[in-house]
């Protein structure tokens, strides 16, 4: 416990002291208390190595005032010999401090790295909608990387720095205190500058990792679009964004540039001040014959020990400084709330019917603008519920709804009697299929793409989706056929092949509750028959959610919900509400003349 306290006391000192003791105890308790005894064994390793640095200057007086004078032959091979063993124990524990925590950091890193992706993906929907998914990478990649300088040599190397200076600093009272006071002035000038550079600093580094994420997001989004930004010639338009930001990033380093030059520029100058008082002090003092040149050198060269641990833990402190910088952004994420909070969502599902109710829905994605208002339906097990209306009525919030992507601000979601808002969403989400106008595909082969929701899925499961989807229609001509790699976010692929293997993915997963968003729009007519085929399959006896902007393709729907400005404005079949010549009949006839 002992152990613990110096370690917290001595990080203290180079963190700024108001807000960051959060930060500081959580990454204390995560990273370093759990990994106490490999670090203590680094701790043991810096002393050994800092002892044994300590040979030579403490050996120099011996040499010069003892064994030279006496041309003592054996005295001098005795002292080249512990100079050799002290050498060779450097050269051991710098080794083993290397093997041991750099390599512990590096795993933990990795660990981190996974945690951090593993969270990521428990946040709800609107967290991904508010957020850049290149920052989202810089998160996982890149904020964690400064742990190593807490796990790794940098916290070892600054307890061993303050170790080494404090035997320095007696031995340099022992040598001549007149001369230690004098240059402990300076020093002290020096740890005090130093840290309030480092309460300029942290605060800096933090801003940096947030503009860093918010330029690599723009550059990954730029990057995805390229097709977009080359068909409207708009690359000088990007061009210009990405060096507003590049220019933000780099004032950012201007400023901690100068900070860290501060730091330098003071230790020279007040480490060369206390050089300067050495020399005139101790000049005096061996002209007095009050001190021998071999402690003068001996003095010299145990300054050179004390000051450089002080100069290096201002590198090494600066290092802390940006681990914790990031350390904090990583702490904000780690400790949202999950989408699926295990206090309120008990129920865990078996086997479900389907039957899925609406009791005065409404939803709000600001606070006091809702977009839904007061929606109530049934759709019950088996049946197909397709969502008409304009742009921006709603269709997808009652889409994201039902598949719990949303939570209701009002009003109550039931699946066979069960509020939806109790369910476990990994027991929900077993038997939820998704298939969306712009389905996420992998980059890799067609089969990898289709066993994405069961991996172990067998080949006759395999090809009795491919089949149901009209998959093998394409892939029978390709040479490679489910072999065949389709690019990043299938690239390779046209639009009616994408959404088949996304309908055969969603018939592999076999679930009970399928949402159609838009998954007929902007094909043409070869293409939207096999689609027609292959949805028919896949909505057999299941709960299907629809949303279509062409009429043409709901036609069969077990009812027709139009939504308007969030509202239900009519409901039925096709015929009825063709019948009734209201909204439905005005869209259906537009189209049609279209």
């Amino acid at each position: 416990m002992f152990l613990a306290v110096r370690i917290s006391k001595i990080i203290r000192l180079y963190l700024p002291m108001s807000k960051n003791k959060v930060s500081f105890s959580w990454a204390f308790k995560e990273f370093i208390w759990s990994r106490r005894k490999i670090i203590s064994i680094g701790l043991i390793l810096i002393i050994l190595k800092s002892l044994a640095g300590l040979v030579i200057p403490l050996q120099t007086k011996t040499l010069i005032d003892n064994v030279v004078p006496t041309s003592d032959l054996n005295g001098l091979y005795k002292l080249i010999a512990i100079v050799v063993v002290a050498l060779l124990i450097q050269a051991l524990t710098s080794f083993s401090l290397t093997r041991l925590l750099s390599v512990e950091a590096q795993h933990l890193i990795s660990v981190l790295r996974a945690q951090v992706q593993r969270k990521l993906l428990k946040l709800p929907i609107n967290f991904f909608d508010n957020n850049k998914s290149g920052a989202l990478v810089s998160r996982v990649m890149s904020d964690v990387e400064g742990v190593r300088n807490l796990v790794g040599t940098g916290l070892v190397q600054l307890i061993g720095g303050s170790i080494t200076a404090i035997v320095s600093f007696i031995w340099l009272l022992k040598i001549n205190a007149t001369m230690t006071f004098v240059v402990l002035v300076p020093v002290i000038l020096f740890a005090f500058v130093m840290l309030k550079a480092f309460g300029v600093i942290r605060p800096i580094f933090k801003a940096r990792r947030k503009i860093n994420a918010e330029v690599s997001g723009r550059l990954t989004e730029t990057l995805n679009g390229v097709r977009v930004i080359k068909g409207f010639n708009a690359e000088e338009q990007e061009n210009i964004t990405f060096e507003k930001g590049v220019e933000e990033l780099f004032l950012n380093v201007k400023k901690s540039l100068i900070a860290t030059a501060i730091i330098t520029s003071s230790s020279t100058f007040l480490i060369g001040l206390a050089s300067a008082g050495i020399m005139g002090i101790g000049g005096y003092y061996m002209m007095n014959e009050t001190m021998t040149l071999g402690e003068f050198i001996q003095f010299t060269l145990l300054l050179g020990f004390m000051v450089a641990p002080i100069v290096q833990m201002s590198n090494i402190g600066s290092q802390i400084t940006e681990a914790m910088a990031g350390l904090d952004r990583t702490q904000e994420l780690m400790n949202m709330p999950e989408e699926d909070n295990p206090e309120q969502r008990t129920v865990v599902l078996d086997e479900i019917k389907g039957d899925i109710i609406f009791k005065d829905v409404s939803f709000s994605y600001e606070k006091g603008k809702e977009v839904l208002h007061n929606i109530s339906f049934e759709a019950p097990s088996g049946s197909v519920t397709a969502l008409v209306g304009s742009s921006g009525s709603g269709k997808s919030t009652i889409a994201g709804l039902a598949a719990t992507f949303l939570n209701p601000s009002r009003g109550k979601i039931t699946l066979d009697a069960i509020d939806l808002s109790k369910v476990n969403l990994s027991s929900f989400r077993n038997n939820l299929g998704v298939v969306l106008q712009d389905d996420f595909l992998y980059e890799g082969t067609i089969r990898e793409n289709i066993l994405f929701p069961r991996p172990n899925a067998t080949e006759a499961q395999l090809q009795e989706a491919v089949k149901g989807a009209y998959v093998n229609e394409f892939t029978d001509r390709f040479e490679e056929g489910l072999e065949t790699v389709i690019g990043e976010r299938g690239v390779k692929l046209s639009g009616g092949q994408r959404q088949r293997i996304s309908i055969a993915r969603a018939l592999l997963a076999n679930p009970k509750i399928i949402i159609l968003d838009e998954a007929t729009s902007n094909l043409d007519t070869e293409s939207e028959s096999y689609i027609q085929k292959s949805l028919s399959v896949l909505m057999k006896d299941r709960t299907t959610f629809v949303i279509a902007h062409r009429l043409s393709t709901i036609q069969q729907a077990d009812q027709i919900l139009v939504i308007e400005e969030g509202h239900i404005v009519e409901r039925g079949q096709h015929n009825e509400l063709i019948a009734q010549k209201g909204r439905y009949f005005d869209l259906y006839t537009y189209q049609s003349r279209i």
